[in-house]
C-alpha cells in the first residue's frame, strides 16, 4: 500500500482565473518519470472552479475521461454534440478515442469542486463516446471496459466497513471525511495505492465519509497511443 497525501499533490491551475487543481500524478510541468500512472490510471486531479470560471474548449484523444463532482455544478460541452450539467452524485465519462475537444465550466453561482480521473484505454483510436449516470447509488459499480476498469462509489458512516476489490491494482480516493485502511488514516483528498489486493476492508472514520475506488486489471494487450 502506497499513500498519497493530499498535500503531496502537485498544484496547477490559474487562481487568478478563479482555478485551482491538484495532481496526483505527473501532470503538465510537473513532470515526475516516477509518478506517471497507476495501471490504467494516469490522472486524478481535484479541480475547483470559482463561478464563472473553467476550461476553454481543448482536445483530448486515447483517454477515457471519468469525472465525479463533490459540490456544485459542473457544465460540460463537447464536439460530438454532448451538452449535460453534471451534479453531485453524477458519473461522467468522455471517451476521447481518436479525439474529441470539450469545454468544462462552472456556469452557476456557487463554487465548484470535481475529481477527473483519466484512464488509458486499451486499444487505441476508434470513435468518441459521451455517458452519464444520474445518481449513482452507492456500492453501485461503474464499468470502463476499454480500460480494464471499475469505479465503486461508497459513502460510508462512522465504523462502518466496506470491502477493498480483489484486483491487481486498486486506488482509492478519498472525497470528503475519513477512512481507516489497514491501520492508516486517510482524510479529503488522500489517497492510496494498492497492488494484489486479497482481503483488504476500509471503515469509514467519520459519519459522512465518500470515497471512490478504482479496481483495475493488469496490463495486457497492445500498448496503447499516449493519452492526452
Amino acid at each position: 500500500m502506497d499513500v498519497r497525501r493530499a498535500g503531496e499533490r502537485y498544484p496547477g491551475g490559474d487562481r487568478e482565473a478563479g482555478i485551482e487543481s491538484w495532481h496526483a500524478f505527473s501532470f503538465g510541468p510537473h513532470y515526475d518519470p516516477d509518478n506517471l500512472r497507476f495501471g490504467p490510471l494516469i490522472a486524478c486531479n481535484e479541480e475547483r472552479l470559482a463561478p464563472g470560471a473553467g476550461f476553454d474548449e481543448h482536445p483530448h484523444s486515447h483517454t477515457e475521461i471519468v469525472t465525479w463532482v463533490a459540490e456544485g455544478e459542473l457544465t460540460h460541452r463537447d464536439s460530438a454534440g454532448h451538452e449535460t450539467v453534471v451534479r453531485a452524485g453524477d458519473v461522467q465519462r468522455l471517451s476521447a478515442a481518436g479525439g474529441v475537444r470539450h469545454v468544462e465550466r462552472n456556469a452557476g453561482d456557487a463554487p465548484l469542486t470535481f475529481v477527473q480521473m483519466w484512464l488509458a484505454p486499451r486499444e487505441p483510436g476508434g470513435d468518441p463516446a459521451y455517458e452519464i449516470v444520474r445518481g449513482i447509488a452507492d456500492s453501485t459499480p461503474y464499468a470502463v471496459p476499454e480500460a480494464g476498469a471499475m469505479l465503486h462509489v461508497r459513502r460510508l458512516a462512522a465504523g462502518e466497513r466496506t470491502a477493498v476489490p480483489d484486483a491487481a491494482y486498486v486506488y482509492l480516493h478519498v472525497v470528503r471525511g475519513a477512512v481507516g485502511l489497514d491501520g492508516t488514516v486517510l482524510g479529503p483528498g488522500d489517497a492510496a495505492r494498492l497492488t494484489g489486493t486479497e482481503g483488504v476492508a476500509a471503515a469509514g472514520a467519520d459519519d459522512g465519509t465518500e470515497v471512490l475506488l478504482w479496481e483495475m486489471a493488469g496490463a495486457n494487450g497492445p500498448r496503447p497511443a499516449p493519452p492526452q
